[in-house]
C-alpha cells in the first residue's frame, strides 16, 4: 500500500480485525493518529504501519 494513502476507519476496521469503537478509542488517545477532512476522518496508511510495528516491537 502506498505510504501517502488515506484510509477509512473501516478499512482500518478491517485491517486490524477491530471494531468501530475501539479504532475511535485509538483515534482518541492518539496512538493511531488522523486527519480530518470536512466530516470524514481519514488514517495515514503510514500511520497504521507505525502503530502495527510499535505494537509488535511492545509485544517482543
Amino acid at each position: 500500500m502506498p505510504d501517502d494513502e488515506l484510509l477509512t476507519v473501516a478499512e482500518v476496521m478491517a485491517r486490524l480485525k477491530l471494531g468501530r469503537s475501539t479504532v475511535y478509542d485509538l483515534i482518541r488517545s492518539r496512538r493511531l493518529p488522523s486527519i480530518t477532512i470536512g466530516r470524514c476522518r481519514r488514517i495515514p496508511a503510514r500511520a497504521l504501519g507505525d502503530y502495527i510495528s510499535h505494537e509488535m516491537e511492545a509485544a517482543a
